[in-house]
């Protein structure tokens, strides 16, 4: 996420408003280039999202799937970088680790994008913040981010402190987030770790939750659901946040765990705004890069 500056991050959220307004001002704004979307994971609203971003804007998307690279069995993940950056002109990776997508960003000369790595998520979180501006000025905004301190929320910590929000993180012990990511975000603002979550979500302005065992974390799901049960959004839950507070949810959810379909059904919920905003928001970070 800190690879965007704070007014570089601002320029893409103002774009991704512009390009949801007007979308045919930008229909040929990435003619004739190839981007390359490369999924190690399974993956629902990246790839479609990112595939009719890519097409909307004139560029030229190429799915590339890891069985069939085999990136660091068959091959290295340098090496598989540095041969699809011969023929692509951006690299966007759904990746497991993290270093893949370090190792390949200093071996290309072209820009990498991660979709999602065990690190970050920071595509979902440009289209979060979208999404709040949708709503109230990101600015002097309180999310209250409830469970797994995984991915989602590290990115969402950091873009939103970048923009000038606060952020309480409520879970169990034991499931906090990263440490230094905590760190990088309180640089930039408010980052309040709260073991109870009546107390994150008081007056917050958005109550944000999660999966409480994301993929390859299966095999903990039972212990998980356990430790993460008082966690569950519910409209107690929500109701304990500001009047006009949005709920949001990063997709896909487990209904019944981590959030009861009241909430994901609610008024307030905006979590398919969210799910749309990934389309507008990519594209303006393709246009960032490339345009």
């Amino acid at each position: 996420m800190t690879d965007l500056s704070k007014a570089e991050l601002a320029e893409v959220l103002d774009l991704a408003a512009r390009v949801k307004a007007e979308p045919a001002e930008y229909r040929t704004r990435l003619a004739d280039r190839s981007i390359g979307l490369f999924f190690a994971r399974q993956s629902l609203r990246t790839w479609v999202s990112c595939d009719v971003a890519a097409i909307e804007l004139g560029a030229h998307p190429l799915a590339i799937r890891d069985d069939n690279t085999g990136m660091g069995s068959r091959e290295s993940a340098a090496d598989v970088g540095r041969v699809l950056a011969r023929y692509l002109d951006l690299l966007a990776m759904r990746v497991h680790a993290h270093t893949d997508l370090l190792t390949i960003s200093d071996s290309v000369d072209v820009p990498v994008v991660n979709l999602l790595s065990d690190r970050e998520h920071p595509c979902q979180a440009l289209a979060d913040l979208q999404t709040l501006a949708e709503h109230r000025p990101v600015e002097g905004a309180t999310i209250a981010y409830i469970g797994d301190g995984n991915n989602v929320c590290h990115s969402l910590m950091l873009a939103a402190t970048m923009s000038g929000a606060s952020v309480r993180v409520a879970g169990p012990r034991g499931y906090e987030p990263d440490p230094e990511v905590v760190a990088e975000a309180s640089q930039h603002g408010a980052v309040d770790l709260i073991s109870d979550p009546y107390e994150a979500v008081e007056g917050a302005d958005v109550v944000y939750t999660d999966v409480w065992a994301s993929m390859g974390q299966e095999s903990e799901a039972e212990l998980r659901r356990r430790h993460f049960a008082p966690y569950q959004i519910t409209l107690d839950l929500l109701g304990g946040a500001a009047p006009h507070a949005v709920f949001m949810h990063c997709l896909p959810a487990h209904r019944g765990e981590e959030v009861t379909d009241e909430v994901m059904e609610h008024e307030r919920s905006v979590v398919f705004n969210q799910a749309e905003n990934r389309l507008h928001a990519f594209k303006a970070l393709l246009i960032h890069l490339l345009g």
